[in-house]
Order: C-alpha cells, then structure tokens, then sequence
C-alpha cells in the first residue's frame, strides 16, 4: 500500500505508475512536479497544463465505474465523497481541499511529491514559490495607508473576504478588502451589492469571473453607478484567468504578480 489517504501520506517503495486527477489544482500540482508522465486522466475542468490528458470525467459528480476504466492506482480527489467506492476496489485514494493558505498549498505540493516519488522535485518547487513570493512581497510599497480592493468571483456580487486564500493574497499585495466590512454576512465569500460596491468606493477592482461570465473592465464600467467609482476612473479595473485565480498551486505566484503589479500602480 502506498500510503493511508487520511493521513500524512507516506511513500512507499514503488509510486503509482496510473494516477487520475479529479481536481484542476492537483493536476497542476503533479505536472509542476515532474510526475505528469504518471497521469492517465484528468478531469474536465484540469485546462492546464495543455498536454493534461483531458477527459469527460467530473470533479463534481465523480462516477466511480469512470474513473475504475482507467485502471488507476492512485486517485486523487478534492473531496471524500466517492472515497470509501475506490477504496472498496482496491485503488488508493487521496484526498486534497482546497488550502485556505498559502502553507496548506506548500503541504499539498510536498505530500504529492513524497505519494508520487518525486519529493525532490516538489521541495524544489515550493521552495522557488517561497523565494518568488517573498520577493513580491517585498516590492509592495511601505505606505501608511492601503488602497482598498473589491475582488469579483462572479457578477452577482460575490467575492472573498481576508479569512479566505484570495484575501490573504489581497492582504500579502497591500491592499484593504472592502469584503471584510459586509455587515450580515457570513464569513468567507460574502455576496455584496451594487449599492455596497458603490459606497465603499474600491480604488482598484479585480475581475475573476472573465471566462466563466463575460466580465471586462468595459463591462464593469458599464453598471449602473459604477462608472463614478474610482477605480473605473483612475483605470484600475483588472481582468484575471479565472483558471489561476481559482486554483491554489504553482501559479498562485502568477496571480499574486498581478495583484501587486496593480498595487504598484496606484
């Protein structure tokens, strides 16, 4: 047996030769690594990186007599739902959430690499991460005061307050998220309106729902009041891949690039 999926992930003597990947975030994570050659299938939404082997398999609904067709020996997954139905069949599986931090994303990356035999190459990876993120974070200007953000997961108004991982990149690029002042709201993603939107004013805007929804700065603008707000003013509205702007592996540093490269610009 390769390793307990529940727990810490030990490597065993021989990796998996056959892995399917039903999580884009994962799939990223192995391909980064080295062990893309192992992967057999992918899910549907595991767009990068372009050589993936792309099937109809879902991440959502996950159909266990799919995924047993590809005669796999390690699945990972991002939930447990069909966990205990691949393990009944003798596949292993393992289980990877979505990290809340940028620590959770490090200790994903590492414990595929020791599963997959490539802790190396995944120590090497997180640790060009480490080295790149803190230089960003270094070229984030010393001000007394943070220019405030609004971060759009889609265009009803649902966006991420600092508790989640895309606020902790806000935070990390110097800037205030005006998610965290939402009164009645539950923690984590609170669903603002238009008219909160235009009170707070955001002097920058950060678009994470281009692809999915159409959404441009153009866009943006267009909605009714908001062509006053600064940031459609001043031209601080930006455009992001919903791809990297959703998932937490190597690419996070891309995301976070563009974050403080607009930080830089006010």
């Amino acid at each position: 047996m390769l390793f307990t999926a529940g727990s810490g992930a030990t490597a065993a003597a021989d990796p998996p030769e056959r892995i399917v990947s039903l999580s884009p975030t994962a799939t990223e994570m192995l391909f980064a690594i080295g062990a893309g050659d192992q992967v057999v299938a992918v899910d549907d939404q595991s767009s990068f990186p372009v050589d993936a082997p792309v099937t109809d398999l879902s991440g959502y609904t996950p159909n266990v007599e799919s995924i047993a067709g590809y005669d796999p020996d390690l699945v990972v997954v991002p939930d447990g739902q069909v966990r205990k139905a691949l393990e009944d069949l003798g596949i292993q599986v393992l289980v990877l959430p979505a990290a809340t931090r940028l620590a959770g994303a490090y200790s994903q990356i590492r414990r595929l690499g020791r599963v997959t035999g490539h802790a190396e190459d995944a120590k090497a990876l997180v640790g060009e991460m480490r080295a790149d993120i803190a230089d960003l974070a270094a070229d984030v200007p010393d001000a007394g005061t943070r220019p405030s953000t609004y971060y759009e997961l889609d265009e009803t108004y649902f966006s991420a307050d600092s508790s989640t991982f895309i606020g902790k990149l806000l935070e990390l690029g110097g800037f205030d998220n005006i998610a965290d002042e939402a009164k009645n709201q539950s923690p984590g993603y609170p669903q603002l309106s238009s008219e909160y939107i235009v009170d707070s004013n955001p002097d920058a805007v950060f678009l994470a729902d281009t692809k999915c929804c159409g959404q441009t700065p153009q866009t943006f603008g267009e909605r009714p009041g908001f062509d006053a707000l600064t940031a459609v003013e001043d031209g601080h509205v930006v455009s992001l891949d919903d791809d990297i702007a959703s998932r937490w592996g190597p690419r996070v540093v891309e995301l976070l690039r563009q974050i403080v490269k607009e930080r830089n610009r006010l």
